[in-house]
């Protein structure tokens, strides 16, 4: 305290004022920083990482809205609150935050920790890089040039380019766009005027992405053309050649089809092949969202779902999924390797792309990217695979799909169980039907009923605490669960205490 005190004195008494602000020295107490620091991170450990693998704690802490302000305290005032209270909040917010890394989270495409991928985080967070750049960001640029020409083998195209994106919703409109670009060239200047109405195909159980870009980039929703799927969520190829002679006879311009791999619901693989077969003979860009099912391609086992995949001209793919590179952890991957990607999207900004540098600046790809910023995503993946070899990501994919196989065939083992269809991914769908409608006669009130009883059992669990599973209804079906299995953490035990819970907690429905 006294050294402080001094060092304070003397600040003062050699002040350099400027408007009245003194100048020097740091403003920032370095000390005190760091001491928050060390103390929060003890919290992150204590409350987070140690007790990611606990089944007796709470999923989350369910609190109503109007309840949890008061609690957090969320008012910004004129002064700071002290590093104690700042403690206090840090500790606040990660008990009432859903536990993503929680054995019995099953709510989303993506759940668990990865304690390597969590430190390339760390790491990423202290250095604050962004990525555009080889002055700014050497490593980083590095690290993501070889995961993308890894993850560009396993596609299996022999070359290619590719960039990470804050997402697959992302990376699916750079496609979209990326293929007009490559339909008219002259887009990029001219703009839209003068172009002819362009159409593109997607299937019914496409991600709502596709939706958005199009509306985004003005195309228009009424121009994208959903084909029907088959029973199992599956694009028809018949359907979708039929579309596109349509689309021609209306005067229309198709540019592309853009096919999923693994889709959100169902877990659907579109049959690549086949409509590669239809992009060809039309000249159409073939672009696959493989965003949730990408990560199948590191299992020799389950690769076939995606078969016919190297044939596609782009590929989104999101190892913050299946992987747990942790979000967000995303790659647009295209085929083409002569620039296509940096032509569509450069607009060469004199004051970060100077082409007199010292260095190669064919390392500065930044302006490959829609962004200015960018966070190095790319590296927590890196790190990760560093860590546990492709050997290591393969028993993951391979083990969620042992547990999600185990699952199945327990539902099947017990009354009031039913599968929507047998899942060829890591997506489980089913109803739980309840003692007192398991007599009652099929037919509309029936199934009315039936629609209620999901959304009962999810608020029961999120209150109790004891596990999160999503339901909802989809394509005239009512409300079913859909469960997940992602983490290596989860065992066969989660599995049985699933299918547990819910009769526990519907006993009286």
């Amino acid at each position: 305290v006294g050294i402080c005190k001094q060092e304070m004195l003397q600040k003062k008494k050699n002040a350099v004022l400027v408007d009245g602000v003194i100048l020097n020295g740091p403003i920032m107490d370095s000390r005190a920083g760091e001491k928050f620091v060390e103390e929060a991170c003890k919290i992150i450990m204590e409350e987070v990482i140690q007790k990611a693998d606990d089944v007796t704690e709470k999923v989350c802490e369910w609190r109503a809205p109007e309840t949890l302000k008061q609690i957090l305290d969320l008012e910004m005032r004129d002064t700071g609150e002290s590093h104690q209270k700042l403690l206090q909040l840090c500790r606040d917010v990660i008990q009432y935050s859903v536990k993503t890394n929680h054995p019995r989270f099953f709510n989303q495409l993506y759940a668990g920790i990865d304690y390597y991928s969590l430190v390339a985080r760390f790491i990423t967070e202290a250095l604050n890089p962004s990525v555009y750049t080889y002055e700014v960001s050497p490593v980083f640029l590095l690290v993501e040039e070889a995961v993308i020409k890894k993850m560009i083998e396993f596609i299996g195209w022999e070359e290619g380019d590719g960039i990470f994106n804050p997402g697959g919703s992302v990376s699916n409109m750079y496609a979209m766009n990326l293929a007009r670009y490559r339909f008219c060239p002259e887009i990029k200047e001219k703009g839209l005027s003068g172009l002819p109405r362009l159409v593109l195909f997607t299937s019914e159980e496409c991600h709502y992405s596709m939706k958005k870009a199009a509306s985004f980039l003005g195309i228009g929703t009424e121009n994208v053309y959903f084909i029907k799927t088959d029973d199992r969520g599956k694009m028809i190829p018949e359907e979708l050649e039929t579309q596109v002679q349509r689309a021609r006879k209306e005067g229309s311009a198709p540019f592309l089809v853009c096919a999923t791999a693994g889709t959100t619901v169902l877990g659907a693989f579109d049959p690549l092949d086949k409509i590669a077969d239809i992009c060809e003979k039309y000249g159409l860009w073939l672009h696959v969202d493989a965003s949730w099912g990408g990560s199948a391609l590191i299992s020799r086992k389950h690769c076939r779902l995606l078969h016919g995949i190297h044939r596609a001209d782009s590929v989104a793919w999101n190892p913050h999924k299946m992987l747990l590179a942790g979000i967000q952890c995303c790659a647009l991957l295209v085929k083409d390797n002569s620039g296509l990607l940096k032509n569509c999207y450069s607009a060469k900004a004199a004051y970060l792309f100077q082409q007199d540098k010292f260095y190669d600046v064919s390392y500065d790809t930044g302006d490959k990217s829609i962004q200015c910023s960018r966070r190095p995503d790319a590296f927590k993946f890196w790190l990760m695979w560093k860590a546990l070899g492709t050997m290591g990501l393969e028993e993951r994919v391979n083990r969620a799909l042992a547990l999600a196989r185990y699952l199945v065939e327990e539902i099947k083992k017990r009354e009031g169980f039913q599968l929507l269809l047998e899942p060829e991914y890591a997506n489980v769908c089913f109803w739980y039907i309840p003692p007192s409608l398991r007599k009652m006669e099929d037919g509309p009130e029936f199934w009315q009923k039936l629609h209620q009883v999901a959304p009962i059992i999810k608020e029961r669990m999120m209150k109790k605490g004891s596990m999160m599973l999503g339901y909802q209804p989809h394509r005239g079906k009512v409300n079913f669960f859909r469960q997940v299995v992602i983490s290596p953490q989860v065992s066969r035990e989660d599995m049985d205490f699933l299918l547990d819970e819910i009769e526990l907690l519907a006993k009286d429905l």
